[in-house]
């Protein structure tokens, strides 16, 4: 009897065993079967995302920048580490005595930090100490070179002096400036315009080509 009774007691065990063997096979199942494949690109999927931020960017330990953006996303797993701005920033640059020195505004922009290059698309409007105000679709500022470029059509106003144009190069406070191919300027009499910005160059800008990104990301 006693036999008996373990022998049942055995089985019974074996069976519970069993059981739940099974059933965590079809547990495992069913998560895997709610997982969602997922394959990660730093070049696509930032590793970073501010909202509304406004940053203070120093150099040599003296603040030179601010930057104010809807949405700032940081891509630096990237094979080209980047910043992105797809919502439009808003630029300021400083002198050392924390001085506006230039204005900067584009709907969309890119910042490559191994290149310290900017790329400003959109709408683009710099307003210099002066007051003299740039407005383009397309701007690159080379922080490594210290200039400003650009191969798009420009349009510069200083009072009543308009100058137009394909082709631009000025240094990166946008005082000393040229357009490469004039084109329906406005110059009056009561006022002289820069000798170099009316002076077409005769070569191309063969260093923008060089540093100028491949693809919008």
């Amino acid at each position: 009897m006693l036999r008996n009774y373990r022998y049942i007691k055995y089985i019974w065990r074996i069976t519970i065993t069993v059981s739940v063997v099974v059933m965590s096979l079809f547990s495992c199942k069913d998560k895997n079967d709610n997982l969602i494949p997922f394959t990660y690109d730093p070049d696509s999927v930032p590793t970073m995302v501010t909202i509304a931020a406004s940053q203070l960017i120093s150099d040599s330990g003296i603040t030179r920048y601010r930057i104010v953006a809807d949405l700032w996303m940081v891509f630096e797993q990237a094979k080209e580490p980047y910043w992105y701005f797809p919502e439009g920033i808003y630029f300021e640059q400083f002198t050392p005595d924390f001085e506006i020195e230039a204005t900067i505004e584009a709907d969309t922009a890119w910042y490559y930090n191994v290149k310290d290059l900017w790329r400003l698309k959109k709408n683009v409007h710099v307003e210099n100490r002066k007051g003299e105000q740039f407005d383009s679709e397309e701007l690159f500022w080379d922080g490594k070179n210290g200039k400003v470029f650009s191969e798009a059509y420009i349009e510069i106003k200083s009072g009543h002096t308009e100058l137009k144009g394909y082709g631009f190069e000025s240094n990166q406070t946008m005082t000393d400036y040229r357009i490469f191919r004039p084109h329906d300027g406005k110059l009056p009499f009561s006022e002289a315009a820069p000798a170099d910005s009316l002076q077409p160059d005769s070569g191309e800008v063969n260093e923008a080509e060089n540093l100028m990104p491949v693809n919008d990301n």
